[in-house]
Parts: C-alpha cells; structure tokens; sequence
C-alpha cells in the first residue's frame, strides 16, 4: 500500500473510548488501545507524516503515542469533541429521544448547557483548514480526534456542514482528505490501513 500523498490530511477517530456505557463528549476518558497487531499496520503507514496534532483528550492523546510512539504530540484545544452539555455523563439509555429531525435540523440543536454540531464544526473548521494549508505545503499531516471532528471535516469538504452527519465514523479509523488550494476532497472514510 503506497503511504499517504504529501497533501492528505488523514483525520484519525481515537482508539475505542472506555466510556462504560456513557456519552463522552468533554468526559475525558481513557482510550481502549488494541494489541499491537492491529496498531503496528497503521502505525508503519504513518510513520512519513510530517505533523501530528491531537484533540486535548486523553482517549486522542494516547491513541497519538501509541501510534505515532518516538513523536511529540501537539494539542490543539479547538479539536476537542462536541459539548454535549448536560447530557454528557449519560448512559446510553437515558439521552433523551429527539424524534425525527433532518440534518439541518439536527445540526442546529444544542444539548441543554453544551454547543450544537453546526457550532463545533464551526469550531474546528479554522483548525482544520489551517492543517490542510500545511499538508498542502509539505503533508501528509495526521490529525487524532474524534468523530465529530471528522464529519465536521466532511462537511467543510461538501461544502454543507450538516452533510457531516450523514457519516459513520469508526473508532481507529482514518478518513483521508486530499487538500487543494481551493479547499478539500475526499479520498476515504473509516479507512482501516493497509491490509484491512
């Protein structure tokens, strides 16, 4: 598998989050990292990265040391997952059922206290669009966050943030964006790594 082009900007979801059944947006929990055969793959494809930045989480900065292990990390505080407010903390079963919403719609709700998806996408977009101007310049640059962050990149790549939300996003899993001067394409989604 050849390794990523010089202007890819490769968003990798964190390791699975050891969350014990609750929502963690800002929650900072720990990351359920795999054994080695399943890491040393991905972590041999992206060993030419030329900048690695993490989302302040600990689940995103020990997926980035494990994956990227004779690195510095650099944090980014604008990465971090969505605020979901006071439904952050919740188990699975007691968030509240928001019936049938389009994305819009969706998009534009904020959980009580916490920020809507159209305002973290806001959020992170200045990020984002400033790691694919480096990748641009000499990338590939990996970027280790969360699936917000990742379909908040998708959306900015469509140009229609709430499209975003039409994507599944695996823990561990990379989505690869070509990035071009007039903004961003995409190459992949929940990309596994070579051999997967």
């Amino acid at each position: 598998m050849r390794p990523p082009e010089t202007n890819e900007l490769l968003l990798i979801r964190h390791a699975p989050a050891d969350h014990g059944g609750r929502l963690c947006g800002r929650t900072d929990v720990p990351a359920l990292l795999p054994e080695e055969d399943v890491m040393a793959p991905l972590r041999g494809w992206l060993a030419g990265c030329s900048r690695l930045v993490s989302s302040p989480a600990q689940r995103c900065v020990q997926t980035a040391e494990a994956l990227f292990p004779k690195r510095a990390v650099a944090v980014d505080e604008r990465l971090w997952e969505q605020d979901f407010g006071a439904h952050d903390g919740l188990r699975f079963s007691e968030l509240p059922d928001l019936g049938v919403m389009d994305r819009e719609t969706l998009a534009a709700h904020c959980p009580p206290g916490g920020e809507s998806f159209a305002a973290m996408a806001a959020r992170v977009s200045p990020a984002l669009m400033a790691l694919a101007q480096e990748a641009r310049a000499g990338g590939p640059v990996a970027v280790v966050a969360h699936a917000g962050t990742a379909r908040a990149a998708l959306g900015l790549a469509l140009d229609l943030p709430s499209a975003g939300l039409g994507f599944e996003i695996a823990p561990l899993s990379v989505t690869r964006l070509r990035c071009h001067a007039d903004g961003l394409s995409i190459i992949a989604t929940n990309w596994a790594g070579p051999g997967a």
